[in-house]
C-alpha cells in the first residue's frame, strides 16, 4: 500500500484535477467523512477503481494525499501529472 502527499490541502485546482482524473479512470464513490478538531480539519473520501479502494485525504498542515494499491496510486499520479 502506498501513500503519497500530492500537494497542499487548500489547492482547489489540484483537487479539481484529481476529481477529473478519478472520474476519467472510472472511480466510483465509496464513502466520505469530514471533521474538525481544534485547528485541524480533515476530509476523507474513498473511491473504488477496479477492485481497489483508494483513499484521498485532505488534512490541515498535512496536505492532500492519496493512499491505496501501489499500482493504482502510481497510475493516478501519472494521469494527474498529464492534466497539470
Amino acid at each position: 500500500m502506498k501513500r503519497l502527499i500530492i500537494g497542499d490541502e487548500f489547492d482547489t485546482q489540484l483537487r479539481d484535477n484529481l476529481i477529473q482524473t478519478l472520474k476519467a479512470m472510472g472511480a466510483t464513490p465509496v464513502s466520505t467523512s469530514w471533521g474538525v478538531a481544534g485547528t485541524q480539519e480533515l476530509s476523507i473520501f474513498s473511491v473504488q477503481i477496479r477492485e481497489h479502494i483508494i483513499e484521498i485525504e485532505a488534512e490541515t498542515f498535512m496536505g492532500l494525499s492519496i493512499s491505496g494499491c501501489d499500482l493504482v496510486v502510481e497510475e493516478i499520479i501519472s494521469v494527474l501529472s498529464e492534466v497539470r
